[in-house]
């Protein structure tokens, strides 16, 4: 037996009608596996049973196959079934209503009863071309992750290579590390790296907040306290730094802490032992300090409120990390690793960053830098009602320039065309919206405020398809 000269796509048919369903199995069946249901209750097993890039579906189905309300109940579920399969919706020619409907909801394209099997395969045909386009973008999206990430740090700007770099350099020693950076810009997450980086990544990364816990209470935390030291103390108490024996102690917020802790922390630095609160032993101990402030630590120095002798010992091996605002390039980078994984976390794969949203990001000063990029995504995606994220959405401005006013002029050596600015203007918006879509082109049509038909028309025009 010859094998097929290529790979049969599957495609999921959910139609009622026995005549119409088998039609359509056997006028496809040359192309396409076709799998073919007549309920939507069996759709929704397949569709969590077996991935159908694309699936066309009936609105009327039963147990009311009259009326659009199982169709359209199905539609609704699809990004939690099958969050990357694409539909086509098949309606009467009088539903047109329902079409638009069903668009809106996010299904790919429709079709009108009754079928014209040639118009249906290039409907499928341009439909498989858009999913495997989206498939593409999702595997870029992924390759590109992963080459401009480090230990859960993302970033592809060259600032950001070098930082990778300093860590992974760091990790390879035994030496201090003082980390510096401004709030929210991801000072645990680099020391989690260095700790993940390096030969004691099996043993414990301890952390504490030196700036959240009470002055009183911190060195106990720190160095623990034997039974009867101070009222209270009922038991020994081991310390953050015997458990991190072996291992990382990670001191963040150290530009908080109280100028008598810091000298016990010079003598652990210079000698490497400790004693607990109230006790007599002293405990030498295998800890490799990792410390971090967004305190300007040399200006607190100068004032007398961080002993110079503590920095020295800690700042062997400085780290900067970057505010957001001085690399602007990981902005809409960092939006879209965001988006892929808070949306994925809700199955949503339909929510488009209008291009609005995009320049209020990038215009932003961003003053709590990677943290408050991620909780802006959040906010909008837990108050969105569509799909379609616009600036108010993350509590910005929108930062589109108005027109020019009746008052204000242009150099004159600026002036083009009124034709060619408007096929420019044309031209850079279909690709702008074809970009925030993901080559959705129904999203696109949506984005522009046009027809499915008229963006067609115009990716060929421009050649852009």
């Amino acid at each position: 037996m010859k094998k097929p000269i290529f790979e049969k796509k599957d495609i999921l048919i959910v139609e009622d009608e026995v005549s119409l369903s088998k039609q359509l199995k056997w006028g496809l069946r040359q192309i396409y596996n076709v799998t073919t249901t007549n309920n939507a209750k069996n759709a929704r097993k397949l569709l969590k049973t077996t991935f159908f890039p694309v699936i066309t579906l009936d609105l009327g189905l039963p147990p009311s196959p009259d009326t659009s309300e199982e169709g359209f109940r199905l539609l609704k579920e699809m990004p939690t079934l099958a969050p990357y399969t694409k539909v086509i919706v098949i309606t009467g020619n009088d539903e047109q209503d329902n079409a638009i409907k069903a668009i809106s909801l996010g299904a790919a394209d429709f079709c009108a009863k009754p079928i014209d099997l040639d118009m249906l395969k290039i409907i499928l045909e341009r439909t498989f071309k858009i999913s495997e386009l989206e498939k593409e973008n999702r595997r870029a999206e992924q390759l590109e992750e992963v080459e401009h990430s480090l230990c859960g740090i993302y970033g592809k700007c060259q600032i950001m290579k070098e930082l990778f770099s300093s860590i992974r350099q760091v990790s390879d020693t035994a030496y201090p590390v003082l980390i510096l950076g401004e709030s929210g810009t991801g000072k645990e997450m680099v020391a989690n790296a260095i700790h993940q980086l390096s030969s004691k990544s099996n043993q414990s990364l301890v952390a504490i907040n030196c700036a959240a816990i009470p002055e009183n209470l911190l060195e106990s935390e720190l160095f623990g306290h034997e039974k009867g030291s101070f009222t209270g103390a009922d038991a020994v108490k081991i310390g953050r730094f015997e458990k991190g024996h072996d291992g990382t102690v990670f001191l963040d917020e150290i530009g908080d802490m109280p100028m008598g802790l810091q000298a016990k922390l010079l003598r652990f630095l210079q000698e490497g032992t400790i004693e607990r609160v109230g006790g007599t032993e002293t405990l030498k101990l295998n800890v490799r300090i990792l410390a971090a402030t967004n305190v300007n630590i040399r200006n607190a120095v100068s004032k007398g409120k961080f002993r110079e002798d503590l920095f020295f010992r800690l700042n062997v091996v400085p780290i900067n990390i970057p505010p957001l605002r001085k690399r602007p390039e990981d902005i809409l980078f960092l939006m879209n690793h965001f988006m892929e994984k808070e949306s994925g976390n809700l199955k949503r794969t339909d929510i488009v960053v209008s291009r609005a949203a995009q320049n209020a990001l990038k215009q932003h000063s961003w003053s709590g830098n990677v943290r408050e990029l991620q909780n802006r995504i959040r906010r909008a995606l837990a108050s969105l009602e569509g799909n379609l994220i616009t600036p108010g959405e993350l509590g910005l401005e929108d930062t589109t320039p108005e027109p020019l006013g009746e008052d204000e002029t242009i150099e004159a050596n600026s002036v083009v065309t009124l034709k060619n600015a408007r096929i420019e203007a044309e031209r850079l918006a279909i690709q702008a919206a074809m970009a925030a879509a993901s080559n959705n082109i129904s999203k696109a049509a949506k984005l522009l405020g046009t027809s499915r038909p008229t963006v067609h028309n115009l990716l060929k025009k421009y050649k852009l398809g």
